[in-house]
């Protein structure tokens, strides 16, 4: 039953890596590799001199770093899911943050566009309330562009990520709940002594396995929300690369800089799975 999925993962996952061997010849599309120059190296040193590299890579740490201080959310909206009496109301909710995450990101960039362009629903309803003299793009906002897009992502996926951490609530003993309820413990005080420490070794393993992914902030949502006013705080080094390789046909270089992004992240991967080890003990690898 596994073998279909193992197969999409090879295909997917693996048998792409025969492509970074353009990374060491001078492809031209319609030309055989033997007809290319061999180079080596030199798409990889163009890196360090390269004036945009700096740039996005300084817009991917930044998504990575705001989306490393709000992991906790996920965990958090399982807790007070978790604490939600009205079993209806809370399937609801679930049900409801769960959603958006089957929405792909051209539906969700409509949305947006509906809601926040100067001429979107919610400027119009600011501007009749005369809370505004004059419509503002939020979109094309580059103060702001952070701050939005960590938003729009968190709206999409925060109820997805949660569905492991609401798995790992329903997998503890109820009978510590009950052993503490005749000790006294309110439900706060079961929440911060039974519910946090049973799922933060969940929360643990998937911010190691997230840390691998630190370079890897995707592409889709940034490509569809990128404009004129926005471009460089919004362009990361996924999309970057897309740029340089679909957009502009620099086949070699985009590889390049694909491959050194994939050695950095197995890099980081097998560090933060060194310092778990010697801090908790036991690692994921």
């Amino acid at each position: 039953m596994t073998l279909p999925f193992m197969v999409l993962i090879l295909l997917m996952n693996y048998v792409p890596i025969g492509g970074w061997i353009l990374s060491v010849f001078d492809y031209r599309a319609g030309l055989s590799l033997f007809q290319c120059e061999f180079v080596g190296l030199k798409y990889f040193k163009m890196i360090f001199t390269d004036r945009n590299i700096p740039k996005v890579l300084t817009n991917t740490l930044v998504f990575s770093a705001i989306y490393f201080a709000i992991t906790w959310l996920p965990m958090a909206f399982a807790i007070l899911l978790n604490e939600v009496q009205h079993t209806r109301f809370r399937k609801l909710v679930q049900t409801v943050s769960t959603v958006p995450h089957f929405i792909s990101w051209i539906i969700v960039y409509s949305l947006a566009f509906a809601l926040f362009s100067t001429d979107g629903v919610l400027n119009l309803f600011i501007y009749k309330l005369g809370g505004s003299e004059r419509a503002t793009n939020i979109l094309a906002n580059p103060d702001i562009v952070y701050t939005v897009q960590t938003a729009i992502a968190q709206w999409k996926s925060l109820g997805w990520s949660s569905i492991i951490y609401i798995a790992a609530i329903s997998s503890i003993d109820q009978e510590q709940y009950e052993s503490a309820v005749i000790d006294g413990a309110g439900r706060f005080r079961c929440a911060w002594h039974i519910t946090l420490p049973s799922i933060l070794p969940t929360y643990v393993v998937l911010l190691l396995i997230n840390i691998s992914g630190i370079l890897n902030t995707g592409y889709e949502q940034y490509f569809l929300f990128k404009n004129s006013v926005t471009a460089p705080k919004i362009e990361v080094l996924d999309l970057y690369v897309y740029r340089m390789g679909l957009q502009l046909a620099d086949y070699s270089y985009a590889t390049a800089v694909g491959v050194t992004k994939s050695v950095i992240s197995i890099t980081m991967l097998f560090l933060a799975n060194y310092i778990a080890r010697k801090i908790r003990g036991s690692a994921i690898i």
